[in-house]
């Protein structure tokens, strides 16, 4: 298997499809020959577009399922139509997500459960469906997207970061439940990232953040990718458990 194939063959689901970390996922999986399901909240040509022409490029099945993360019963039957394709389940990446910024005594609790919904919630809900499959093929990686706020306990981040460590908690637990069946579910906590989330930060606290990297620069989502390309491959198939740090040095 030459390094450009690392996924040769293999099946993938990948949330957030539509943009910023999920796209490069996409993009980056299918060039290592994956067939992807790519999950995205709603239909636009241009996705349809990206999608049809990536598949094409790398001769793999792209195929896009459409659901609100706030909404269950759309995930269950988005995640239903991947299980009637009765294929096997090979990687599994919880991309999707929210990010909110605002101190913790101004966060209302109906913000809280959007956040958590979206964050944690729904990712358990995805994983429980595509783990039936994994436990049936007795091997399988699941992979979180989760934050550095979530490690760092960063100022205005508490209820964002709240989010992320409960699905680096939990998914720590899977690994140890999961690991006699062959599957492996670890964690990616990305620092400042160059995406639609950096919207909600002033340039101002995006330039002083990137400069308290080592690198002094944010990230680029292809960066992340990348550590998702690692973790779904055999080249780490003997890691489990754990939450790999994608930041630059921050801090």
């Amino acid at each position: 298997m030459n390094s450009s194939m690392l996924l040769h063959n293999m099946n993938t689901v990948v949330t957030g499809s539509n943009r910023g970390i999920g796209k490069e996922v996409v993009r980056l999986f299918a060039l290592n020959g994956a067939n992807v399901w790519a999950c995205a909240r709603t239909p636009s040509d241009a996705f349809e577009k990206f999608i049809e022409e990536c598949a094409q490029q790398n001769n793999v099945e792209i195929w896009p399922v459409y659901f609100d993360m706030m909404n269950k019963e759309q995930i269950r039957d988005g995640i239903k139509k991947i299980m009637s394709s009765k294929k096997t389940i090979d990687v599994a990446v919880n991309n999707a997500g929210i990010t909110y910024n605002a101190l913790f005594q101004m966060s209302s609790i109906e913000k809280m459960r959007e956040v958590f919904e979206v964050n944690f919630f729904s990712q358990i809900i995805i994983s429980q469906y595509l783990v039936k499959l994994m436990l049936r093929q007795k091997k399988g990686s699941i992979i979180n997207i989760a934050s550095t706020a979530a490690l760092d306990g960063n100022s205005g981040r508490s209820i964002y970061g709240a989010s992320k460590a409960a699905i680096i908690c939990a998914a720590k637990s899977m690994a140890e439940e999961l690991g006699e069946s062959g599957i492996r579910v670890n964690s990616i906590a990305p620092g400042i990232t160059q995406t639609d989330m950096l919207t909600s930060m002033s340039d101002e606290i995006i330039e002083l953040t990137s400069q308290e990297t080592h690198l002094k620069r944010v990230a680029k989502p292809s960066e992340i990718a990348a550590a998702c390309l690692f973790l779904a491959s055999p080249l780490s198939e003997y890691i489990t458990g754990q939450v790999i740090r994608v930041d630059g040095g921050l801090g």
